[in-house]
């Protein structure tokens, strides 16, 4: 055995790098002993990612990656040629190995610079490599080590002689590879390579490459396959009326017309017009051309993604041949969490087996915006998100929604989609001119409606006006006492109108369904409840039934009876639904126009002898809410500006009517048009550009906005990236009835609500993988998101991995000091009132209550 010294006595002898392992391995008979060698899993890993990069379409292939880029995914792992990495490993493996040599290091301090991933960082910065990629190396696990000021050299990373076998390591990974280092041409295109190779090493790091003893050159192909990164065969030549049944209408056929290739292409157009179709069609065409590699639908909520799944199915049976294997990918999203392997981090228990990030790697997929704006930030694998979305069509739904602070990011990640070759389609019905120059960068000209405003590559701007097509005419009403409203909606509910009730906070709509559930029973009009705070269990089930009977699949049952659908927000955003009657509790214009355009949506639509198109706005008087806009708004002055809201009002108090579109554009400038202030309206201004000791400032809330941005600082772990800076549920609290230990089987039972029962292992390895993902994606459904400080106290780590859920769970990264994990537990008695995992109260000031009709709810004293 060759004697080692220590790294406080100078420079330690090194193993060749031939003979340094990168992995451990499980074998059949429980033994762990070492895996795959360094030298093998960089090659492997590096011919995954240049096999991913030739399953792109040729002509994007070539602009987004350069020559050499699997050499930088190949060469993640230079610093696992590391004393310390290697004592980790040997200790690891324990009796499963024998003759190693032996270091007096302590594997634990690999801590203190980010584990092997900065030490690869500081051996490729000393080779002289390329710009950005040492930082690419260095954050192939998601984050940015802390290696500044740290030499490839130093004492604890070996000396000189360790470092030598890097810088061997990497010779030989160009001769392997056969490519020489990539020119990097910009931050962006450094981004995409970084999350290139975070995707190739899980992949590489997956079941099929895992036996050292078995050839892993024949199941590259296959698990790039079971990864879901398959080449979509499309029907060629397809019309609009082949795709949807019907012509396209004037707007839609305009915004056919005018993408053309990469750039940013926004469609206004009233509520109803068939925005979506026409973005999916353009899509379409982009993908046929292979100017797209494949496309991400982004909507506001997750909540009114999930309805939107059936339609975007839809659009993929009739784009793609028969037998590609993407027509089922979107059936169920949870089955496509199972039937889907991802390899090392996108296992249960990794940080990327989570359906919503796991979308923006699929060739198609529904999500939220906010795991598109990630993919700006800097944020734990943002870069990966980068990676998922460059080439693709991205379609951004409703972005009028978005404050100051999201706006920020959104411009952002509307720039770094450009440099990534996407094609950009922004639809909204009510955006503001400039809210669209923002967008787009460019100073504008029209002020048409509807209209389509269009930048491609070559930065050259144009707009279409198109004629609109027809007008709905609203009555509107405002109301100060919420007592005539209530009457008022159970009287047009049995009379057998449908009636859309819309509050702005989940409070709010929790209680106003409590006061109109029981009477509404008396009559025999049905009342339903829909917000963001339900399992997605409970959602889904809740979705289907009242936006089906409130939309197109409802309509032969709509004279059955009479019903009230109370709901948040989530009922404004890109649901088809179809009330005779709204109420609505006073917001910002944008936000009141989209409700509007619940109202009276189709012409075929069956309603009562009687109904008419009319919208309540429950407001408080001008004049009261411009002297204490908090006193007089309630809960709204938290949810919008106070500033905003009074703006709002002075161009609805006194109006009488509405015709859509042909108000729209006017209503909206009206609103947010810049314009000298005096009085309290003045100090309400004042507020909204800098902030109160309860709130920030949209001034601040852009620079906030501007550090989550900056590449260069330091990494944000998810729990503490915000993408919207108000109303965030990001807290994922698991739901459930009962969590016992049972040692004598080494395993936990997890049961649920409804009273079935999961038994969890403890050993990761007494179930299969695909026992692991069908488990996992049960207790999915058992969640609810909530923001943190409405959810239970978080239970140590190490208490939720006594009972295995570290194997289902993503609980954190122990080598990353600001890494959090967002999961907390909690019980729900007989009452429906939560409890700790050992009947503990759960929060220091409030009560939590689940209840399968009212939801997640915090009662407070």
């Amino acid at each position: 055995m060759l004697k080692h010294r220590s790294p406080h006595h100078g420079t330690m002898d090194a193993i060749p790098f031939m003979n340094c392992p990168a992995k451990t391995y499980l074998r059949p008979d429980d033994v762990l002993v070492p895996g795959r060698s360094v030298v093998e899993h960089c090659q492997i890993v590096g011919e995954v990612a240049r096999a991913l990069i030739a399953r792109y379409p040729d002509r994007l292939s070539e602009i987004l990656f350069p020559p050499g880029s699997s050499l930088v995914a190949g060469s993640h792992d230079l610093g696992k040629v590391s004393p310390y990495f290697y004592e980790k490993l040997r200790k690891n493996c324990g009796g499963g190995v024998t003759n190693w040599p032996v270091f007096s290091v302590n594997p634990e301090l690999e801590r203190q610079w980010g584990g092997h991933a900065g030490v690869s960082q500081v051996a490729a910065r000393a080779m002289g490599v390329p710009r950005w990629v040492p930082e690419i190396l260095g954050q192939h696990h998601g984050f940015s080590p802390p290696v500044a000021g740290k030499r490839a050299d130093a004492e604890i990373f070996g000396g000189a002689n360790w470092q030598a076998q890097r810088e061997a390591l990497a010779v030989e990974l160009k001769l392997r590879l056969g490519v020489d280092w990539p020119e990097v041409k910009s931050p962006e295109q450094a981004r995409l390579l970084a999350g290139l190779t975070s995707v190739a090493d899980w992949i590489g790091s997956g079941q099929h490459f895992e036996n050292p003893a078995l050839p892993w050159k024949p199941s590259i192909e296959l698990a790039l396959d079971e990864a879901g990164f398959i080449q979509p065969a499309y029907r060629l030549g397809l019309r609009f009326a082949d795709v949807f049944g019907f012509a396209p209408r004037p707007a839609q056929a305009r915004l056919l017309e005018s993408v053309s290739g990469h750039g940013v292409y926004v469609l206004e157009a009233p509520m109803g017009l068939g925005k979506t179709e026409a973005a999916l069609y353009a899509a379409y065409q982009m993908l046929q051309q292979g100017q797209a590699c494949g496309i991400y639908f982004a909507l506001p909520t997750q909540l009114t993604s999930n309805k939107i799944y059936s339609r975007f199915n839809q659009f993929l049976q009739s784009i793609l041949e028969a037998d590609c294997p993407q027509r089922a990918l979107l059936l169920h999203a949870n089955a496509w969490l199972v039937d889907t392997e991802m390899g090392e981090e996108g296992r249960p228990g990794g940080a990327w087996f989570h359906r919503a990030k796991r979308g923006l790697l699929a060739p198609f997929a529904v999500g939220t915006i906010d795991q598109a704006l990630m993919a700006a930030m800097n944020v734990k694998h943002g870069f990966v998100r980068a990676f998922g979305l460059a080439g693709k069509v991205v379609i951004l739904d409703e972005v009028h929604t978005y404050d100051a602070y999201t706006g920020t990011l959104l411009d952002a990640l509307i720039k770094l989609l450009r440099e990534l070759h996407c094609t950009i389609i922004i639809l909204s019905a009510t955006l503001s001119r400039q809210r669209r120059s923002q967008l787009l960068d460019a100073p504008l000209e029209s002020d048409a409606y509807p209209l389509i405003t269009a930048v491609t590559r070559s930065a050259e701007l144009q707009e279409f006006s198109v004629e609109p097509e027809g007008s709905a005419h609203i009555s509107i009403s405002v109301e100060h006492e919420e007592g005539r409203a209530v009457q008022e909606a159970l009287e047009r509910a049995t009379d057998g109108q449908q009636v859309l009730w819309i509050e702005n906070t989940v409070k709010d709509a929790q209680q106003r369904y409590l006061d109109l559930a029981a009477r509404a029973a008396e009559l025999n009009v049905a009342c339903g409840l829909l917000h963001s705070r339900y399992t997605m269990a409970d959602r889904q089930h809740i979705e289907d039934h009242w936006v089906d009977l409130f939309g197109k699949p409802g309509l032969v049952r709509r004279g059955e009876r009479g019903r009230i659908l109370v709901g948040t927000q989530v009922l404004e955003q890109s649901l088809d639904i179809d009330a005779d009657f709204l109420v609505s509790r006073f917001a910002p214009t944008d936000m009141l126009l989209q409700r509007m355009g619940r109202l009276w949506r189709h012409a075929n639509t069956p309603r009562p002898a009687g109904a008419r198109a009319e919208a309540w706005l429950l407001a408080p008087a001008l004049d009261a809410a411009i002297n204490g806009p908090q006193t007089a708004f309630g809960a709204s002055a938290y949810v919008y500006s106070p500033y905003v809201l009074c703006r709002s009002l002075e161009v609805w108090q006194t109006r009488a009517e509405v015709d859509l579109p042909q108000d729209i554009r006017a209503l909206i400038e009206a609103t947010y048009v810049d314009r000298m202030d005096e009085g309290a309206m003045e100090r309400w201004r004042h507020e909204l550009d800098n902030g109160t000791l309860r709130r920030k400032g949209r001034i601040a809330l852009q620079q906030l906005a501007r550090i989550g941005l900056a590449t260069d600082g330091k990494t944000l772990p998810e729990s503490k990236a915000q993408t919207r800076y108000s109303e965030t549920d990001n807290i994922e609290v698991l739901l459930l009835r009962d969590l016992q230990q049972y040692k004598d089987s080494q395993s936990s039972r997890l049961v649920l609500r409804d009273g079935s029962e999961l038994i969890l292992p403890w050993r990761r390895n007494r179930l299969t993988k695909i026992e692991w993902k069908t488990l996992t994606a049960r207790l999915m459904l058992e969640i609810v998101l909530v923001r943190v400080g409405d959810a239970p106290q978080p239970v140590a780590r190490d208490t939720l991995e006594k009972y295995g859920l570290q194997h289902c769970f993503y609980l954190g990264n122990r080598d990353w000091a600001d890494d959090e994990s967002l999961l907390r537990v909690a019980l729900v008695d007989e009452t429906g009132t939560l409890r700790g995992i050992h009947g503990q109260a759960v929060h220091d000031k409030h009560t939590l209550e689940y209840r399968d009709d009212l939801g997640y709810r915090v009662v407070k004293h």
